[in-house]
């Protein structure tokens, strides 16, 4: 069954923010290639690429729940302009870094930044999302993000090697600083009211109710520490620059970076058959499961079009895995804690990349480029069946027998 579009139809401003995003995720496509690239070249190293994740990772645990609290408790509009307008203030910066004197701390310092205004833009969207649109088309909607992160990651990726190949980084910059022009404009014309009731509960109690709420849902938990342990030892793509030089084709690095979305597009264009399954916590284990298998399978790959087909695996068991997470949290998750667990969903599954770039940098130091590629596809798979094993209401959990039905509205 194909693609249900029904939401974008259905939903004046779902379909601005929709198409606003997808821009502007499309820029930053662009830049998560060239960031990675520009730092190799400057310092031939797979570690200093890993050590983006780190830089990213402390920032990110910090604002994403203090910008979920914020999500909960004022206009989530006005905070995701806001955060949207500091992104594409740090991509100018990272433009003029490079048409001075580059400077690799610059880069990390701006890294980081951008991390942490993504954690107060990510909450805010996604409760946005959850106002904007019914319960029964949180499937449909789960898909049309799949989609947009499928076409933006493919041609991001894609054109970014062209142009850093023929032109360097500096354009490539510039384009993803164009994009926020879009989005923000997306955001700025939504008609839709998006305060929520006044709260005198300081901040810290607000965060510290959501993390009650999270560990009180077992299904929740799981869901948070599957895609978190797949991505900690099955994400290599701080490898990718040193991979792509090995294959000694100049737009290798584009496919690299390119070849999960393949996947993820496909997954997502005959993604019908999702609103069909109920068993949301199996779904998500297989999926995290083949995801660690192709990883290892991408590991041993000497040919470039062969790894390119793993990885596109892989990103296609990803993005179901994506989709049925998105469902579940959309559908059982009650509108006033939305963007406090959207907050520590963020640490889940950008924490987890984040970290496993740094991982694999460091084993690949140590031990070599296949070696940290495919212990960690390996200790993927084993991390998946202890969650189950540790979690069992995860694993028997069905959409039908959820207990909590959020309305519509914030």
């Amino acid at each position: 069954m194909l693609l249900n579009i029904s939401p974008l139809i259905k939903y004046r401003d779902f379909r601005l923010l929709y198409l606003g995003q997808f821009v502007s995720i499309f820029g930053n496509m662009l830049t998560f290639v060239a960031l990675p690239y520009q730092i190799y070249h400057l310092t031939n190293s797979s570690l200093s690429v890993g050590n983006i994740g780190l830089v990213q990772l402390f920032p990110l645990l910090i604002t994403s729940l203090w910008g979920g609290a914020l999500a909960d408790k004022f206009n989530r509009r006005n905070l995701l302009l806001t955060a949207e307008f500091g992104l594409f203030l740090t991509s100018g910066l990272l433009l003029l870094n490079t048409l001075f004197q580059p400077h690799v701390w610059v880069m990390y310092v701006l890294a980081g930044v951008s991390s942490a205004l993504n954690g107060f833009h990510r909450p805010a969207m996604d409760a946005i999302v959850q106002a904007l649109v019914k319960r029964e088309d949180m499937p449909a909607v789960a898909s049309l993000g799949s989609l947009k992160y499928a076409v933006t990651m493919i041609a991001g990726p894609a054109l970014a090697g062209i142009l850093l190949a023929k032109y360097g980084v500096s354009v490539v910059y510039i384009l993803d600083t164009m994009t926020y022009i879009v989005s923000l404009a997306a955001i700025f014309f939504i008609k839709t009211s998006f305060n929520v009731v006044p709260s005198a509960e300081p901040i810290l109690r607000s965060i510290k109710e959501g993390i009650r709420y999270a560990i009180s849902r077992q299904e929740l938990l799981g869901s948070y520490a599957i895609d978190f342990v797949a991505m900690i030892f099955g994400m290599p793509m701080a490898l990718f620059p040193a991979i792509a030089q090995s294959f000694h084709n100049p737009t290798a690095i584009g496919w690299l970076y390119a070849a999960p979305s393949f996947g993820l597009f496909f997954s997502s264009v005959f993604s019908g058959w999702v609103e069909k399954i109920h068993r949301h916590g199996v779904a998500i284990t297989i999926s995290a499961a083949i995801w660690g298998i192709a990883i290892i399978a991408f590991g041993l790959s000497h040919n470039l079009v062969i790894a390119v087909v793993f990885m596109a695996i892989a990103g296609g068991a990803d993005a179901i895995s994506g989709l049925f997470r998105s469902t579940m949290w959309n559908q059982t998750i009650p509108p006033a804690y939305r963007g406090r667990l959207s907050g520590i969903e963020m640490i889940s599954y950008m924490s987890g990349p984040l970290l496993g770039n740094a991982e694999a940098g460091l084993v690949a130091a140590g031990f070599g480029t296949t070696v940290s590629v495919v212990s960690g596809g390996a200790m993927c798979v084993l991390g998946v069946i202890i969650v189950v094993l540790l979690l069992p209401q995860f694993w028997r959990y069905s959409a039908r027998d959820s207990r909590t039905r959020p309305h519509m509205g914030s």
